[in-house]
């Protein structure tokens, strides 16, 4: 088989497979409810909603912030220092990258600091 067809294939058979992961999810979730409500659960248990996990975006921000910053710090170090570019760019995105997450920590447990006061 040549490479053309795996390349036109692959995004197919991953669309559709999460399409029938997100109906396989569903269907599950209404089987779940279905048994609480012959269980004898009341509808007011079903309608509750957890509170908002914000650290994901918080967090991937923070790092695309951090690597935008890294890949500028890189590209004016191997401007202005002669450094070697792959050198230059590699460590000032891994650098800045870790400083945005580690922001990302800190910004977290102060909300998680205060939400427990």
């Amino acid at each position: 088989m040549n490479v053309e067809f795996f390349a036109i294939m692959i995004p197919i058979i991953s669309i559709v497979g999460a399409f029938i992961m997100i109906i396989y999810l569903r269907k599950y979730e209404n089987t779940e409810r279905m048994a609480m409500i012959e269980k004898g659960v009341g509808p007011e248990f079903l309608n509750i909603r957890k509170p908002r996990n914000t650290s994901f975006p918080l967090r991937s921000a923070l790092l695309l912030i951090g690597a935008g910053l890294g890949l500028l710090m890189g590209h004016i170090l191997e401007r202005n220092f002669d450094m070697q570019e792959e050198v230059a760019y590699f460590s000032m995105l891994f650098i800045f990258g870790g400083i945005g997450l580690g922001l990302a920590y800190i910004i977290e447990e102060n909300k998680n600091a205060k939400r427990k006061e």
